[in-house]
């Protein structure tokens, strides 16, 4: 587009956003032909539900996207036409997909392993032993108390 004009067309200024205008609108033009080279009921029998939400919605976006350019390139204003406020909609909805994949991916808690991990750090090792020497203790301190066992004489 930029490359094929003359530099006498337009301002020397913006050749540099023209060229690269030209080059985002060509990757955007491959990637939709890549899009559109598959079937959509094939693509979305292979997608899970919320992956085909996710298809829908780029598509959505993309499409508006590409319309709002398109207002800005016959000189209207998008931010007063309703496709702004489709914009805004397709990303509310965006956002809620975003949330449930979050929470698919967020942590869970197992029970089990956190009352273990609680059990096991509030164990202490010298509790068995503690446990011993106060049975040795109470013994001895019976035995003081006990008289000591006459021996049988014969």
């Amino acid at each position: 587009m930029a490359a094929d004009s003359k530099p006498e067309d337009y301002p020397y200024e913006i050749d540099e956003q023209l060229t690269g205008f030209d080059s985002s609108v060509s990757s955007v033009k491959t990637m939709l032909e890549k899009l559109m080279s598959v079937p959509r009921n094939d693509l979305l029998q292979k997608l899970d539900p919320l992956d085909q939400a996710k298809l829908d919605l780029m598509s959505a976006y993309t499409l508006n996207s590409l319309f709002w350019m398109y207002l800005v390139t016959q000189g209207v204003n998008p931010r007063e036409h309703g496709i702004k406020q489709e914009l805004e909609r397709i990303r509310t909805y965006m956002n809620r997909v975003k949330e449930i994949t979050d929470k698919k991916k967020a942590a869970r808690l197992d029970k089990g392993a956190a009352a273990r991990f609680v059990r096991n750090a509030l164990y202490e090792p010298d509790e068995k032993g503690s446990r011993k020497k106060a049975a040795s203790k109470k013994a001895a301190a019976t035995s003081d108390i006990l008289p000591p066992k006459r021996l049988k004489q014969s």
